[in-house]
């Protein structure tokens, strides 16, 4: 029987020193874990920390867009130099994967990543991915790995998604972790703290919005910390951390592909009509649309949200979103046919 997929998300916080250089006893340690879940797992490594690490050897570094690419230039090189020497000591090799956006909106290019990943994985290779910051279009602050980890454990039918975090899970008012959610609520959203790491991106809040999106793809999420020996074996027994309930699904894996709302470029309101009409496993028309948010070109995914502002499918479009706002009350135009919506 193939083995299942295991997503392992650790952030700048969890595996860097405050000033930024890789903390060695910790990435001892995640080396050591990991080794031992190796043999039971697919495993897929995503590891922020590369601004951090290479931000000391950028001169008069301050954070602007272009020296956080040069820092991760650097930061990338040195991470994975660690990364190898402690997992060389279980045998183990790695793979770098430093990944974009396009590689997961583009059906054809995810399929070539999932290819190569299964390469490596049947040769014992554990790849670490990150994201390509050094030539990345997209302004850094704006993305986080917590997205990324999120990205692979849904496109490749994960069984558990699993992120560190320094404050080793979510915490509720009086400061106590919270030992499961079974249902993303106000209540669950109004415990996490605004404040984040000087050096990561990320936040709680980023790690509840891509649980809840795992969760719906029906995968096991645990957000916990390194604080206490073997956390990681722990936590993905359900021993600490925060654990996420997995919603049941029966999606295809091209479907979970399409629901991935990280890969949307635009939104569109639609009537209850529509709504309806989608439950149904009809296609969205455009006389159903009640608003365009957005710039999207036909092919691109698109949120297709109700009348109160909630999402209720993502699809993929037929029409721009400018022939689109042109011809919103005509009859019999097809906006996304029905196989290529999911519902949320």
């Amino acid at each position: 029987m193939t083995k299942p997929v295991l997503v392992l998300k650790f952030g700048t916080a969890s595996i860097t020193k405050p000033t930024g250089e890789p903390n060695e006893p910790v990435m001892v340690d995640i080396a050591r874990q990991v080794a031992a879940l190796h043999a039971h797992y697919r495993i897929v490594l995503v590891s922020s920390g590369a601004v951090g690490a290479g931000k000391a050897l950028i001169r008069d570094y301050r954070g602007d867009i272009t020296q956080r690419k040069a820092a991760a230039a650097v930061g990338n090189l040195m991470l994975l130099n660690q990364y190898s020497r402690f997992f060389s000591i279980y045998g183990i090799s790695i793979a770098q994967s430093l990944c974009e956006r396009h590689h997961f909106a583009n059906r054809d290019q995810f399929l070539q990543l999932k290819q190569t990943y299964e390469e490596l994985w049947a040769n014992n290779i554990i790849p670490i991915a990150n994201e390509n910051d050094v030539v990345s279009n997209r302004e850094l602050k704006f993305s986080d790995n917590d997205e990324l980890a999120t990205l692979i454990a849904v496109g490749f039918g994960a069984q558990a998604l699993m992120l560190c975090t320094s404050v080793g899970g979510l915490l509720d008012t009086d400061g106590q972790t919270i030992r499961q959610v079974t249902a993303f609520d106000e209540r669950v959203f109004g415990v996490v703290r605004t404040d984040k790491s000087s050096l990561g991106l990320g936040g709680m809040a980023s790690k509840l919005t891509f649980a809840k999106l795992a969760t719906r793809m029906g995968i096991r999420v645990v957000i916990f910390g390194l604080n206490e020996p073997d956390n990681l074996r722990r936590a993905l027994q359900g021993e600490t951390g925060t654990e996420f309930i997995p919603s049941d699904t029966s999606l295809s894996a091209r479907n979970r592909w399409l629901a991935s709302g990280s890969l949307v470029v635009g939104r569109v309101r639609v009537d209850a009509g529509a709504v309806r009409a989608l439950g149904q496993r009809r296609s969205l028309l455009a006389v159903g649309v009640k608003a365009v948010l957005g710039d999207f070109a036909a092919g691109e995914m698109v949120e297709i949200w109700d009348e109160t502002d909630s999402p209720v499918a993502v699809a993929r479009t037929r029409i721009s979103s400018e022939t689109l706002s042109q011809q919103l009350t005509q009859q019999n135009v097809e906006v996304a046919n029905a196989n290529d919506i999911v519902l949320l």
